[in-house]
């Protein structure tokens, strides 16, 4: 089943652009997946199973070390 997930992401720090940039390279390393950012998130579209397993492990990694707000929307009726 294809879903797009669109993501927000709100890190807890000054400098939180870097945090951004960093989390977003890990999502663009996935060459199987559509991800589209903008100035307000980022829309991720592919398998359902892709899709999740990505999202679990990288936002478990980022909350690791940092302290985030993550907005979720996802959809398997608006596709990208």
């Amino acid at each position: 089943m294809q879903i797009s997930l669109e993501l927000s992401l709100y890190p807890f720090a000054d400098d939180y652009s870097e945090d951004v940039n960093i989390f977003l390279e890990k999502l663009y390393s996935h060459p199987n997946l559509k991800i589209e950012t903008n100035s307000m998130s980022t829309i991720i579209s592919g398998e359902y199973q892709q899709v999740m397993e990505l999202i679990n492990t990288e936002m478990k990694i980022f909350f690791e070390k940092n302290k985030a707000v993550f907005i979720i929307k996802i959809s398997n009726g608006c596709i990208i």
